[in-house]
């Protein structure tokens, strides 16, 4: 029988006997995938997960047992979407209550009844289903209210843009800046509890920062040259102006977003020093809110252009506000402004602007098909990317590889690697002798080599050299990006690139 469209299981058990005892009574109505060990089944989960309907999981076990696979599980919030059912002949309470603790479905005990595996299979299919239904329901419609509501603001953000005469990227663009500084904020310090929602209900709101500008008369707006003392006095009022507007949506003056809106608008040329406008707070009397998305128009006002100006670039524009040409700012600020530096100029320069028009086709897409789940539609825009990948990656002599260091694997792609009959997956590849085969022992100490003159700053890493082959010398290039922990100091918890065979 075909396997497609198949719900998936994955059998983790160290006996072959019981994998193909299980195997067998499943195989007619499930496609089946099995692991000898715990490791082996948390390297599969760690590529496969949102595949796999359902695992089997025997308790004792090498390497690592079905306590820990739980716990992995757990830890890494794979057991809310993968259900587990226990197989053991042991029934004892103490056991059933650790593994229901740890987030187990059911139990099966040995030896297996199969009309009793069956049932259980089915019903603990059933019942993930309906709530992945229940779950994908609830998502969609947050999601669409959540899509309506910045919709709105941003098209209210972006018809002011057009009597101002900036570019129509400005809204977008203080958005990115301000959440990906918040998000670094988070990281650095524990001053500012901002959770997720926290920065994106700030994000959203900074749409609204510049609302004022509409009472701003039209020829002091778009003024090509210095304003005068007058009208650059003129121009300040717009903060309070659109503070005012924003009070007087008297209809939804408590809701959090018209609250921090407001916070923004009133106090977003506010100074850390004092000497900002309109009421000359200092430090820590202005809002967060304010804060980052002060530090954000700014940043973007100087790298785009205006009717008065030319566009900085980015290095300059870094330049002129560290040095404090442009006022005063938080000094925590400054500093994820630095470290973001590298990730604000890739998010906001001119392929990002391709990649934004590639998202709204995306999101288009995404609402044209109601029929799929949130999860199922991003997943298959996904897999369509995927196969692109794959695509490009067969026709060219390279080995693309994937290597975490929790679970300690490698995961192979590539032309390469098919000719070459290697497995997709490697578990301790530092000891592989078919690792040592593929690479040879000089390429692989060239490799360490190079991974280690990575750091959080410059991830990507990049060298040519040549090795012994089967044939002679071969001339082989290595180009991968290493991925780094959020913990201070920060480690290595993996890379993925490709060797190239020149």
């Amino acid at each position: 029988m075909d396997n497609m469209g198949r719900q998936k299981i994955l059998i983790v058990d160290d006996s072959d006997m019981n994998r193909s005892l299980l195997s067998d009574m499943l195989e007619d109505e499930y496609e089946i995938m099995e692991a000898s060990d715990g490791e082996e089944a948390v390297a599969i989960l760690n590529l496969r997960n949102t595949d796999i309907d359902l695992v089997l999981l025997d308790l004792v076990m090498p390497k690592m047992n079905g306590f820990q696979v739980l716990t992995v599980m757990k830890e890494r919030q794979w057991i809310e979407d993968v259900p587990v059912i226990m197989i053991s002949s042991e029934s004892s309470p103490a056991f059933l209550d650790k593994a229901y603790g740890l987030g187990a479905t059911d139990y099966i005990s040995r030896p297996f009844d199969v009309a009793v595996v069956h049932r259980r299979v089915v019903n603990t299919l059933l019942l993930y289903g309906k709530q992945k239904k229940l779950v994908d329901l609830v998502t969609e419609q947050i999601y669409e209210k959540e899509k309506t509501s910045s919709m709105m603001v941003h098209i209210l953000s972006h018809i002011m843009e057009f009597r101002n005469g900036e570019s129509g990227e400005h809204v977008l663009n203080i958005n990115i800046i301000t959440d990906l500084l918040l998000r670094q904020l988070v990281q650095i310090c524990d001053q500012y509890p901002l959770s997720v929602s926290d920065i994106h209900l700030i994000a959203t709101a900074s749409a609204l920062h510049d609302a004022g500008k509409i009472a701003i008369p039209y020829k002091i707006l778009n003024k090509p040259g210095r304003f005068t003392d007058e009208e650059y006095e003129i121009m300040k009022t717009h903060s309070m102006q659109g503070a005012m507007m924003l009070e007087k949506v008297t209809k939804y003056k408590d809701e959090p977003l018209v609250k921090t809106a407001y916070e923004i608008a009133r106090w977003h040329h506010e100074r850390w020093d004092g000497r900002g406008y309109p009421d000359g707070l200092k430090g820590e009397e202005i809002p967060i809110s304010a804060q980052v998305v002060a530090l954000a128009d700014v940043y973007d006002a100087l790298t785009s252009p205006r009717v008065y100006k030319k566009a900085f670039t980015h290095e300059q524009a870094l330049d002129m506000i560290l040095n404090g040409e442009c006022g005063s700012f938080n000094p925590l600020l400054m500093d994820c402004l630095k470290v973001s530096a590298p990730q604000l100029r890739e998010l906001l320069n001119s392929e990002s602007t391709q990649d934004s028009g590639e998202l709204e086709v995306i999101v288009d897409e995404i609402g044209m098909h109601e029929e799929l789940s949130a999860s199922g539609r991003t997943l298959q825009l996904l897999e369509r990317e995927r196969a692109k990948y794959q695509f490009f990656a067969a026709i060219s002599r390279e080995i693309q590889f994937e290597y975490t260091v929790s679970p300690n694997m490698v995961r192979l792609m590539g032309s390469e690697v098919a000719e070459r009959g290697l497995p997709e997956l490697i578990m301790d590849p530092a000891n592989s002798d078919q690792i040592r085969e593929i690479l040879g022992e000089e390429t692989m100490q060239i490799m360490n080599g190079v991974l280690n003159t990575a750091t959080p700053d410059q991830p990507i890493v990049e060298r040519e050299f040549e090795a012994l082959g089967h044939g002679g010398t071969i001339r082989k290039k290595v180009i991968y990006r290493v991925e780094w922990s959020a913990d201070e100091p920060p480690q290595i918890i993996g890379a993925y690139g490709k060797i190239i065979l020149l």
